[in-house]
């Protein structure tokens, strides 16, 4: 079982949004392919922001972004970033 739960992580994505705005993750499928995505990157070897020892890399990235150490940005922000 997966904690916390998916709508805990929910919760503490979007808990930056201004009232009125959309929401920057509003499904299970962002926060799959955002702590999959951050996992990877640990496997491959960057370092991770919260005590990793004897952790799997997912249980460490689901950690970063219930901590807040790793954001998930929008399509927009993400644009913006690139140019």
């Amino acid at each position: 079982m997966l904690h916390p739960s998916y709508t805990d992580l929910m919760r503490v994505v979007n808990s930056e949004v201004e009232s009125g705005e959309q929401p920057v993750v509003n499904s299970r499928y962002s926060i799959v392919l955002a702590t999959s995505k951050r996992a990877r990157q640990i496997i491959s070897g960057e370092e991770p922001l919260v005590e990793a020892e004897g952790k799997k890399a997912l249980s460490v990235a689901i950690e970063e972004l219930y901590s807040g150490q790793v954001k998930i940005v929008g399509d927009e922000e993400g644009k913006e970033a690139d140019s």
